[in-house]
Parts: C-alpha cells; sequence; structure tokens
C-alpha cells in the first residue's frame, strides 16, 4: 500500500514550492507543460488525494482570512480583531471569526469549516485544551496542504508558521522590577497552570526578576491558579484561593497577576481583609483592558498592544498570500510590552 502524501512532500520531492504544485495539479497555465506533466505523474504513482482541509486549496482567491480566537468576551482579542480587520481592509480583504472556546474539538472543527473553500488563510491563538493535549495535527495537516497560518499570542513552537507574539518574560520582569522599586520585598504571583505558554513564560520572567534583584523566590507566594476559575461561575472559588494566599503569608506587600481578572480579584480580596491599596499592597496585572482602566483603584498594568499585534498578524498572512517564494522561510514577530502606572501602586 502507498504510502499518503501531501503537497509539503511533493514539493519538496520535486524540488519546487508548494504553489506550483498546487498549480500544477489544477492544470494552470501559469506553470509549464513539463513541470505539470512531472507533478501530476508524481502525485498519481503515491494516490494523492486532498482531504477535507486540503479543499482549501480553492481555484480562486476568496480574499477572505479566517480568524480563530480563544473566546469572544475578551479586550485583548477584540483589540487583535481590530487591528487585523483594520490592515486586512486596507489590502482588499475580509474576515471571517471562528470561537474555540477554549476546546479542542471546536478549534478543530472550526478550522476544517472555514477551509474548505471559505478563506484563503488563517490568523489564530490556540485553545488552552489544545496546549493542554499538545495534539497540533490540525495545524500541520492546514500548512502542508498549502493554507497559511499565522498564530499569535499562543503558540507552539512545534509547528513551523510565522508567528506574532508579545515579550511576555521581559514584560514580566518589568512589572516585578517596578515593585521592587516602589519598596516591595515580599511580591507574590498568581499565575496560570504551566501548559498555557504566557503563564509560563510570565512566571519565569516574575523568577527571573527575582534572582536578578537577589531576593529569593517563595514557592508559598506562587498561586498556580485553575484556568476555570476564569469565567463568572468560578470567580467565588479563585475569590478563595486568593484569601488563602494572603491569609497564609499575612507579609504579602505586592501582588504581580499574569492577567487582569487574577489582579482586580486579587485587589477586592484585599479590600475585604481590611488591606489598603496601594499602601499596604501594591498590584500589577498584565493585558492592558477595560477593567484596568476602570478598577477601583485604577489598575498598573503590561500592555501587550494587542492591536499592533492583530496589524502585524494580518500583514504576513496577506505577504504570505500575495507573494510567492520557492524558499519556505517563517519568522517570529515580538512586540515589546510597556508598563502602564495607574493607582494601585504608589
Amino acid at each position: 500500500m502507498k504510502r499518503k502524501i501531501t503537497l509539503k512532500q511533493i514539493a519538496r520531492e520535486l524540488d519546487v514550492s508548494i504553489s506550483t504544485v498546487s498549480k500544477a495539479l489544477r492544470n494552470s497555465n501559469e506553470i509549464s507543460e513539463d513541470t505539470r506533466q512531472k507533478v501530476q505523474a508524481f502525485a498519481k504513482l503515491y494516490n494523492y488525494r486532498p482531504n477535507n482541509i486540503a479543499l482549501s486549496l480553492k481555484n480562486r482567491k476568496t480574499k477572505t482570512i479566517g480568524i480563530i480566537i480563544p473566546e469572544i468576551v475578551h479586550h485583548f482579542f477584540s483589540k487583535v480583531i481590530r487591528g487585523i480587520e483594520l490592515v486586512a481592509n486596507k489590502r482588499g480583504y475580509n474576515v471571517i471569526v471562528g470561537l474555540s472556546n477554549e476546546s479542542f474539538s471546536k478549534e478543530v472543527i472550526n478550522m476544517e469549516m472555514l477551509a474548505n473553500g471559505s478563506i484563503d488563510g488563517f490568523i489564530l491563538s490556540i485553545s488552552k485544551e489544545t496546549l493542554q493535549q499538545q495534539d497540533y495535527h490540525h495545524f500541520t495537516e492546514t500548512i502542508n496542504q498549502g493554507m497559511p497560518i499565522v498564530m499569535f499570542d499562543r503558540v507552539v513552537n512545534e509547528i513551523q508558521c510565522d508567528k506574532v507574539i508579545v515579550d511576555d518574560l521581559n514584560g514580566s520582569k518589568k512589572a516585578v522590577f517596578k515593585l521592587i522599586e516602589k519598596g516591595c520585598k515580599n511580591i507574590a504571583i498568581i499565575t496560570t497552570k504551566d501548559y498555557v505558554s504566557v503563564g509560563k513564560l510570565r512566571t519565569q520572567g516574575y523568577l527571573e526578576a527575582l534572582e536578578e534583584k537577589q531576593i529569593k523566590a517563595k514557592g508559598s507566594l506562587i498561586l498556580k491558579v485553575d484556568d476555570a476559575l476564569v469565567s463568572d461561575d468560578h470567580l467565588e472559588v479563585l475569590e478563595k484561593d486568593i484569601e488563602t494566599l494572603f491569609t497564609a503569608n499575612k507579609n504579602i506587600d505586592g501582588v504581580f497577576a499574569v492577567n487582569e481578572i487574577y489582579a482586580i480579584t486579587a485587589m477586592k480580596v484585599a479590600r475585604k481583609l481590611n488591606l489598603r491599596v496601594p499602601e499596604d499592597v501594591q498590584f500589577i496585572g498584565f493585558t492592558d483592558g477595560v477593567l484596568s482602566k476602570h478598577a477601583t483603584p485604577t489598575l498598573t498594568t503590561v500592555s501587550q498592544h494587542a492591536q499592533q499585534m492583530g496589524e502585524k498578524a494580518a500583514d504576513l498572512l496577506i505577504d504570505n498570500l500575495e507573494i510567492e517564494e520557492e524558499e519556505e522561510h517563517y519568522q517570529t514577530v515580538v512586540i515589546e510590552t510597556e508598563l502602564i502606572e495607574r493607582d494601585s501602586t504608589k
């Protein structure tokens, strides 16, 4: 039985681009007769058949970009989408947004549905369940069949594609350095489980900042929260976990939270325990969303420049779609963070 082969493998074997293979299989006049025959003979020999995702190899351009995001009610993702739309519309493209709801299966279904002739390429942020399972076959299959992907924010090194990320590590270090500069000596962190890459990097930044300032990290000051606790249904559990952190460590004078919800909830708990913000405890969060601006007191945060991230992701994808190159090369663009000081720090 002949092995299953992909467009990418045909291109590699014949030393041509994926685009050339795709056009040759469609009898495009842009490809020489000799190359068309060679590609078609090779595909026939190995019984090449496009699967559902391969239907993305359209006979026409849709001028539409598919966006897959983990959640819709999130200021960060809405700003990214705004950035993508600004660039896409300027360059003559429309966008379709799909929602994974942090589910692996919904992510796969969304990609299969949109890749079925509806779009030209994907911009996506990976769901937490996909990261937890470490199953990336749907990304690999999509890319192998000639449809480009740009990942943003939550990315994985295993997939070869363009990526746009925030400098989570140094953004976190900036936050912790600021707390130390403001006089904090016992700084706690409220973070996520390690399988979410951004939480892992932000925790690493916290640890590196303490080490550089010769402050010993204490396990009792690191609270790793189950990501499910971010939803409205579980905020009471999150509050109890944070209250336990404070009551077990009465000398906490600074808190760095890896997202906005954790930071706002921690300030609420502090007030409940009659701790003054920022006089007794200072807080810095990550992601400069609506909540940070309207919290009481307003929250000092690390801004991710989400709109800029979306704009860059759109440019990378559209360049990939419009500029055909013989050799594959990918880039990872790092967006620098900015610390925005408000009333939760002195």
